[in-house]
Parts: C-alpha cells; structure tokens; sequence
C-alpha cells in the first residue's frame, strides 16, 4: 500500500478498520519524503527522527480503545512562521534562521493535544513576503508538477509538500492568499477562515491585520476535518471570537440546489489567460447543472483593493520588522562599535532584498508628509470593500472567482516576478480584505497540464456554506484527483 497517497479520511477508516497502524504510515511518509524532499525542496527543518516513536505511543492507545481525534497520528507539515516549541521556526530568513521557539502557537498546541504528528517546518517567501517561494534564504521550492515552475507562495512549501504526498495536510497563513495561490497553483485545497476563526497566537505575521492561519490538503473533506480541529476560542489571541465555531463535516454535502452563487462584474474580465477562462466557464456550467443560480453581483472598489493592500501590508511589515535589530531580536551581525553601525549591519545582512524593500516603502507610507494620502486612503479603501460584501451577500451565498488569473509561471527575474505576483493574487486578497473565509479548489488543468484553481468565497463564519459548496463541486468532478508527475523519476535536465 501506498499510504502517502491516502487523504485523512481514508487514513481514518483504514486505521479504524485495523488495516493500517500510524508507525506505518510515518515510516511511508518518511521514506517518500526521502525520495522526493531533494527535487522539491519544501521543508526548511525535518523532525522525522522523532516521529516513528510518537506513531508507536498513538498505536498503543489505539489498541486500548482510547477515544482519539480525527488527526491523531496523521503526520502534518507547519509553515516556518508559526511557533513550535523545541523545533527552529526561523519565517525563511537569516536575521532569525537559530530561533527555537519556547512556546507553541495555540493551534499547535491543540494539535498536539490531540496527537497529530509534526514532521517539520515549511519553506516560505521571508516573513510572508512574496508570491513564489523565491524570497526563502534558504532557496525556491519547486512546483511538483513541473519543477521549472513556481510553487506559489508565501506558502510554497505548505502547498508544494501536500501536493507531493510529503504530508497529508499543512498549517500555513494567509495574508494576500498567500496559502491558496500557492494550493491553486499546485493542485490541491486551501482554507483561509474567517479572520480569528483560528488563533493567531504565535504566528509571526508580517501583517497581523490581514494575516490568518488556515490549511492545505489533499480535498475538501480533509479541509473540513482539519478546520474542526483547529477552530477553538483561544483567550491568547484578541481577535478570536468566543462564539461562531461550527461542526464543519456537517458541511460535507452533496447538495447545492437553490444555491445563488454571485459573479461579480469586474473580475470577470479579459485578462485571464485563455486556459483559465475555458476552466472557469466548464465550473460555472457545473455549478448551474447542479443546481446552483448563478446571480450577477458588483465590487466597486475591487479595482483598488490591490494598491490599497499593498500599501498596508508594506505598512504593517515595516512596524512589525523593526523589532530585528540584533539587539532583542534577531541574529546580530557586527562588530557593535556602534548601535547605528550594528542596525545597519544586522538589518542589511540579515534581511533579503524583498524585505528591505517594503520596509523602506512602508516608513515611506507611515511618514507624516505621507499618511494621510497612503495609509488612510488605504483603510478607507478596506472599509469600503467591506461594505461592497455586504452589500453583496444580500444577493448571494457565494462569490465565486478564479482563484488567480494565470497558472504557475516559471522563476523569474526581479522585475518580472513583481509583475507577476501582482497578477497571482489580485483576487485572493480580496478576501483578505475584508476578513471573509475563501477556499480554492481545483477546477482544470492547462494545456501545458498546470492545476488551475477556482476561489469561492462566503460571508463572515459561513464556512460550512463554503465546504457544503466546494465539496459539491469536487464530488462532481475529479480535478481533485488529478496528481503531478512522478518525482521519482530523475530530472536530467536540472
């Protein structure tokens, strides 16, 4: 048997049914980890030593009938930003790539509590910023469907090791979508919920205003099984609410009739790419034969959601950034003759490129000459966006958009790859925007046989609309089971 094939919930009825053990199925892991990690490059930090006994531990209480949770055993993968007690979350970046956190974030902390086994840390673009993987300190992850591609990011590696069969679901953030671009582009499910939905505590975010833990897997039904674990009112986070937490496999139904599904106008435009386009039509066909009104639906202010995010994110970054200064925080690099000249040599040295610039650009934004004709237009802006939801969701269950408007691009120069995650993620981050849940699933491939992703996003903690009407479409179809190419095989040509 193949188990690193399995999705969560076979895993579940072949180990309820004793006809796999958890140290199995970690020993299978392991070793397709082993086969593959080289090619695709998408964990930062293994902990696979440690593991086959945990799987040990877990069997014994399955043989005493011990009561466990839906992802007791089932080996997972956490993004680099997200702390972990005892293992090194360095957010792919030098300035704090020997950083051992001494706490886990309260969704790891649940996890554990519920026996879910942690194979490492995840490769990202540094501190989340980025569309491609490709500002890791420690190198690009590799799309699984074509190694010459991008994986997507600021989750590549989240997206990149589910799709490989390296872990059987991941936890990542989302502040752009930054977690479902990267799912869109290498086949596989992505869950941003509701903002606070999941606590946030412990995650490094480089925008906390925008930025959401949320999860990767196989299908829709390991989604709605992953969020039911991880949805819990946390008293460390703020902006978690007390209330809004669901039984989400209840959403796991074949059933969309009477449905009413919004296009909105001014993203159904002609920029995609062809193949994207032909995808999207065959979708929305699907969604009409099963059921579903397809209702037209308008977002204003969604052609200036992009600027505007851009500039608070670069505006939250460069406020949340400051604090790696080699002194408190951050690896210092210097001599210390001097604070100024060990600033600059920590900051310069430690910091990639990317990073560099949107602190430059978010001090630029948040100096007083500035702010009210960036930052404040921006927040208006985000408010507005808002509003246009609302406004929205009075016609609608679901809006429904191509999760992004191109496939995954090759690697790219500087120049190019800014032009191109302007692109990837115009429409994720709409949601980010305005704090509603979304999930991409996969809709099509294209003619150079790239996953395609297709976004459905719900109103604020609808997200049993939202698994209800994504399952529906997945059990219809088989785009879900469509996988990459076959990483054993050597790639002579890298």
């Amino acid at each position: 048997m193949e188990s690193h094939k399995l999705t969560i919930h076979e895993i579940k009825d072949l180990i309820d049914n004793g006809k796999l053990s958890i140290e199995e199925l970690v020993k299978g892991v392991i070793q397709r980890i082993g086969k593959t990690e080289a090619q695709i490059k998408a964990f930062n930090t293994l902990e696979t030593e440690k593991i086959v006994e945990e799987a040990r531990a877990i069997d014994d209480f399955i043989s005493e009938g011990k009561p466990l949770s839906n992802l007791a055993g089932i080996p997972l993968g956490v993004q680099d930003n997200i702390s972990t007690l005892g293992i090194r979350t360095s957010c792919s970046s030098r300035i704090i790539e020997t950083f051992i956190p001494p706490y886990d974030a309260s969704v790891i902390g649940r996890l554990k509590e519920h026996h879910a086994i942690i194979l490492g840390k995840l490769n990202m673009d540094e501190f989340g910023i980025g569309a491609s993987t490709e500002t890791s300190a420690f190198g690009p992850t590799r799309n699984p469907w074509n190694l010459h591609r991008v994986a997507g990011g600021a989750a590549g590696g989240a997206a990149a090791a589910v799709a490989a069969d390296q872990a059987f679901y991941a936890l990542a953030s989302d502040a752009a979508g930054c977690l479902r671009q990267p799912a869109a582009f290498c086949g596989v499910v992505g869950l941003k919920p509701t903002y606070g939905l999941v606590s946030r505590y412990g995650l490094i975010a480089s925008a906390p205003s925008l930025e959401q833990i949320g999860c990767i897997t196989k299908d829709v039904t390991d989604c709605a099984y992953v969020l039911e674990e991880i949805a819990f009112h946390d008293k460390k986070d703020p902006t978690s609410p007390k209330a809004c937490r669901s039984k989400y496999t209840k959403g796991i139904i074949d059933d969309i009739r009477g449905l009413k599904i919004g296009i909105p106008k001014e993203i159904f435009d002609e920029s995609w790419d062809p193949d994207v386009r032909d995808s999207i039509n065959v979708a929305l066909d699907m969604f009409k034969q099963l059921g579903a009104d397809l209702v037209d639906i308008t977002l204003p202010h969604s052609k200036y959601a992009a600027a505007a995010h851009f500039i608070l994110m670069t505006c939250e970054a460069s406020s949340n950034l400051a604090r790696y200064d080699g002194i408190k925080y951050g690896t210092r690099i210097g001599d210390g003759h001097s604070l100024e000249s060990l600033y600059i040599k920590t900051r310069s040295l430690g910091f990639g490129q990317e990073v560099k610039r949107r602190v430059m650009l978010g001090n630029l934004f948040l100096n007083a000459k500035y702010y009210d004709s960036y930052y404040k237009k921006a927040l208006k802006v985000k408010s507005l966006l808002r509003k246009d939801f609302n406004e929205a969701y009075k016609k609608c269950h679901i809006i429904l958009t191509p999760t992004t408007p191109i496939s995954a691009y090759n690697f790219t120069s500087e120049i190019d790859q800014a032009m191109e995650t302007n692109q990837s993620q115009r429409y994720t981050l709409l949601a980010n925007m305005a704090g509603i849940p979304a999930i991409t699933i996969p809709c099509g491939l294209s003619n150079d046989g790239l996953p395609i992703g297709l976004q459905l996003m719900a109103d604020l903690f609808n997200e049993k609309t939202l698994i209800r009407t994504a399952f529906t479409f997945e059990h219809n179809t088989d785009y879900h089971l469509k996988k990459p190419m076959q990483l054993e095989v050597a790639q002579n040509e890298l």
